[in-house]
């Protein structure tokens, strides 16, 4: 597949080397023989191939994101590929400076700044924002039916009750903003001092803020105070920053909730760790 991929953009390559940190997509890196180096992304869908090349549209010159320098609509045997630029340096980690966490802040909440373009209209992209308490519920039961197969019962009808409980103390939301959906550490890419821009759009929405703090929360800003302090005033120089002690913890909770759902779905024994990362933090927020 790959090979027909790289002969359908014309790109050849000296070397090839699959993406590890990827989990919807496979991405491959390729070193090209003039020493340019590309990223050719196959995204798992149709609709997430959509959602991704909306997004560049949407995102371009209003966000530091890669070029994306060609795509094909793919055939029944692939749903379609990208060919992207590469950002220059490395996924973001947690021996980052301060300097560059406040440049993170200042990257998610140009994000957020994106609201739904006028006129435009979207087929990937939904905009969720109208009834985004809806989208929460729908979002969250699609995946019960996979988390009850591969968790006790007893803690998934806890989880289901907390659920219900907890849904209506929610602030208002906070939008309508362009919101990744998956905003981590490895879609994150950081050169040195510099932050250069954030990739990986097959999830994204038009929502509320509100969700999207989970995933950078957990493997990054909990980590370290002073970091968390030095993104918030990143953010804060850009749109205002919610109150993230409020909606955090009920966002924790279903993000694991989603994401044991996810493992079932894409196959435990792949995604082992990952599972068990999730079901302990579903325990944990459930104490």
């Amino acid at each position: 597949m790959l090979t027909r991929i790289l002969d359908h953009f014309g790109v050849q390559v000296e070397s090839v080397n699959e993406v590890a940190d990827s989990h919807g997509s496979t991405v491959y890196k390729c070193n090209l023989r003039h020493g340019e180096t590309i990223f050719v992304k196959i995204p798992y869908s149709k609709l997430k191939c959509q959602r991704e090349l909306e997004a560049y549209e949407i995102l371009k010159e209003k966000v530091a994101i890669p070029d994306l320098l060609d795509n094909w609509a793919g055939d029944e045997e692939c749903p379609g590929a990208f060919l992207l630029s590469q950002l220059k340096g490395q996924p973001l980690t947690a021996n980052a400076s301060p300097t560059v966490a406040f440049q993170v802040g200042a990257l998610h909440a140009s994000m957020h700044l994106v609201q739904p373009p006028a006129g435009q209209p979207l087929v990937g992209i939904q905009n969720e924002f109208p009834e985004w308490s809806s989208f929460v519920e729908r979002h969250f039961y699609s995946f019960a039916e996979d988390v009850e197969d591969v968790v006790e019962p007893g803690l998934f009808k806890q989880a289901i009750k907390h659920f219900e409980k907890v849904k209506h103390q929610l602030p208002l939301p906070d939008g309508p903003s362009f919101i990744h959906m998956d905003f981590r550490p490895a879609n994150i890419i950081v050169d040195g001092q510099h932050v250069s821009g954030v990739i990986d759009f097959e999830s994204v929405r038009f929502g509320s803020t509100e969700t999207d703090f989970t995933k950078i929360n957990r493997d990054f800003l909990s980590l370290d105070a002073t970091l968390a302090q030095a993104y918030k005033e990143g953010y804060n120089s850009i749109r205002p920053l919610i109150d993230l002690e409020v909606v955090l913890p009920f966002y924790r909770f279903t993000d694991a909730f989603n994401s044991i759902g996810w493992c079932k779905r894409r196959g435990i024994d792949q995604h082992a760790l990952f599972y068990e990362e999730n079901v302990a933090i579903l325990r944990d927020a459930l104490k």
